[in-house]
Parts: C-alpha cells; structure tokens; sequence
C-alpha cells in the first residue's frame, strides 16, 4: 500500500526488469526491448513513474541503477507505439500525457535513493532524459546521448531539460544539444560533466552496482538528505540555502550514525551505518 514502508526485494515489473542485491540495498531497473534499443512506450512511462514514486517508502533500496540491455541504454519514446499515437491525439490527451512523463522525472528526483545511470550505445530522446534526471552518470566509450526532441519538430523543452541540463554543463553546451538535436558522444559528455566516468562495455554495470553498493553501504539517511538539498536548493536565494542546510545537517547531527561514525573513529574503525 502507498504510503506505508514495504521491502521491494520482490517486486516484479511487468514492463522492464528489476532485480535486487544479495542483501537488497540496491536495486537494478533494466530497460529490456534490446531488438528495439530499448524505447519506452505509454505502459512504461507509467510503471516508471509509479516504481520510483513507490521507492519513497522502500523499506530495504538504498540505492537504484538504471541501465538497458543489449549494449544500448535507451532510444527514447518508441515511434509507433507513442509518437504515431500522439499525431493524433487532442490536446487534453496531449497535455496528459507530457505531464505523466515529466511525473516520472519528478518522481526519480524525490525519490531518496541515489539513482546511477549507466549508459551504453545508443541514449536518445526520453532515454537521454532518464540519465539526466539520475544523480550520477557512468557511461561506455561507445555511448551517444541525443536530446532528438526538435529533429521530430519538437522544442527541446522536454520533462525538465532546458531547466536541468544547463545545471549539468552549462547553459552554452544545453543550448546547442538542445537546438540541434545532435549527438554527445562519450568524450564530450565526460569532458562536460554529464559523465561521471567512462568504463569499458564489459565492466559498466560492475562499476556502477560497486558504485551504488558503496553508497548503500553508507550513510543512506545522509545520503537521501543530500539529496534533497541538491534539489530544493536550485530555487532558494544564499540566505535560504544557508539556513536549510543547517537544519539539514542539524538533523543529520541527531542521528546514530553520526555518533556511531565518531566513535568507530576513535577506536579506529570502520564506522557501520544503519540508517537512523
């Protein structure tokens, strides 16, 4: 029930592939129409959307990775199975439905689990999105991340990128991928800072579920709070986001883990968190 803390171990998705870590603080969302390069469709967009909308009250997930299969991540909305559709549609289908696709992107960003993207081959349109809207982004030297959305006559004002893409590399670098519609190849998107790292094909996911399980292993409550701040803070003036993030860290201070990390260091330890 929505609301309420429930372990997601076993979840079954019925448009995508998730699956859960041995101890099942992270969570893996696998794209998977490798034949197609891994487009989303209505159903998709909608599961996505309700998963991470859920993933607020996860009882277990620490941590998310995002990736497609088939040495691609994801080629964006499918062409006959959404945009044929829309040619079609009135406004007000229209209108819901960029508003249920810009839900899923709000939905990642509130969700308090980090969200790693890990990209390979082809990330276009939607699918350039969801690695946008992710907290971090690894990717393979082959990687081609293409925000299509005015080469189909579109604005390239799409669930949130001419907002979040120029907090990620600048307002220059967005303005030209989004007027254009060309594609980023892997060197330009580490070089810009859309990349957090390039890794090759045969080791990306390992790199990013080490990644997720080293932040799952962490202090998660610290974590999510971080989170949040890096969010709230992009509409709040110095004075706003100096006073919020002492509130935020003064909550931080009253949890165990904060005292646990202390005294694991001065006993020398390795401080285990638990989250509270």
């Amino acid at each position: 029930m929505r609301g309420h803390l429930k372990p997601f171990k076993d979840y079954q998705a019925a448009h995508f592939l998730f699956e859960t870590s041995k101890d099942g603080r992270v969570a893996t969302i696998r794209l998977n129409r490798p034949e197609r390069k891994n487009p989303l469709t209505f159903e998709s967009y909608a599961e996505l959307r309700d998963l991470f909308r859920d993933l607020t009250y996860a009882s277990d997930i620490r941590a998310v990775v995002i990736t497609g299969a088939g040495d691609n991540f994801s080629s964006g909305g499918d062409v006959f199975e959404i945009i044929e559709p829309l040619t079609q549609m009135a406004m007000p289908d229209l209108i819901a439905f960029t508003r249920m696709t810009g839900d899923l992107v709000k939905a990642m960003k509130k969700c308090p689990q980090p969200i790693i993207a890990a990209v390979d081959g082809i990330c276009a349109g939607a699918g350039a999105i969801l690695a946008m809207a992710s907290d971090m982004r690894l990717a393979t030297p082959e990687a081609k991340t293409a925000f299509l959305f005015t080469r189909v006559g579109l604005a390239g004002a799409d669930m949130g990128a001419c907002g979040i893409l120029p907090r990620i590399i600048g307002q220059g670098r967005a303005a030209e991928l989004l007027y254009t519609g060309r594609s980023m190849n892997a060197a330009e998107g580490e070089r810009w800072g859309f990349f957090n790292a390039l890794y090759e094909r045969a080791t990306l996911e390992d790199e990013a579920k080490k990644l997720a399980k080293s932040l799952a292993d962490g202090p998660w409550f610290a974590h999510s709070m971080t989170k949040t701040m890096l969010n709230q803070e992009w509409a709040m003036g110095l004075d706003e986001m100096i006073e919020s993030e002492a509130q935020a860290q003064a909550i931080c201070m009253a949890t165990g883990d904060f005292r646990r990390a202390f005294e694991a260091f001065a006993a020398k330890q390795r401080p285990v968190f638990e989250g509270n």
